[in-house]
């Protein structure tokens, strides 16, 4: 088909489309993206040091020889322990002391957990009031058991048990399992788990004893 020209020369024939352009995708979005996703991990990756950090920081402070939380048994009465017939009858109060030392550290206790133990057999268990301990602080926990529990003594444990019951002084174990928080400023740390052992306790039957340096308390994490 012959193409027609008008008499000025302008082209009359099919319409010639527009070219082409191929856009070929470039590496630059896909770099961009792995680029941010590192850096966004890296940012994680250190936040998340920094906090571990602090909460070591923090705990050091706290339990450095120079600062370390003490705690100690003052007080202990024994009104009754009595075993029979594969019972143990007991009524065992003992006061506590918690001392904060430091200077710019509180301490949240937020679960305290007493635990009585004969002869590696735990016999009773209570939970105490949680509470805050302030700056250069002293409280003072008053545990209480009182009931029975059945508790098999055979062999040298009852040996042990009747050779105390002769001398009426009994060894008691007390552990307390706590969860604390530690405020430094403005600045809560995450919920530790350490356990308080008080297992060098001498107690006489029917009388208030001081426990003197034996009522020391060691702190395990």
């Amino acid at each position: 088909m012959a193409e027609k020209q008008g008499l000025n020369g302008a082209y009359y024939g099919p319409a010639i489309p527009p070219p082409r352009h191929y856009h070929r995708p470039g590496r630059g979005s896909s770099c961009c993206g792995c680029c941010c996703l590192v850096t966004f991990l890296l940012k994680v990756i250190f936040t998340v040091l920094a906090l571990v950090g602090l909460c070591l920081l923090v705990v050091w402070l706290i339990f450095r020889p120079i600062n370390k939380v003490k705690l100690h048994v003052t007080d202990v009465a024994l009104t009754e322990f009595n075993h029979t017939n594969n019972m143990l009858r007991y009524n065992l109060t003992f006061n506590v002391n918690i001392r904060n030392p430091n200077k710019k550290i509180g301490i949240y206790y937020d679960r305290i957990e007493a635990k009585a133990f004969y002869e590696g057999q735990r016999f009773h268990y209570q939970s105490l009031t949680p509470f805050y301990q302030g700056h250069k602080n002293t409280t003072v926990l008053n545990v209480v058991f009182n009931g029975q529990q059945p508790v098999t003594l055979q062999g040298q444990e009852l040996t042990q048990f009747n050779s105390e019951k002769a001398s009426g002084l009994y060894s008691i174990t007390l552990e307390l399992s706590l969860r604390v928080r530690f405020k430094l400023g403005k600045v809560k740390t995450t919920r530790f788990k350490p356990k308080i052992e008080c297992d060098d306790l001498k107690i006489p039957l029917n009388g208030l004893s001081s426990a003197g340096s034996s009522g020391k308390c060691d702190i395990k994490f």
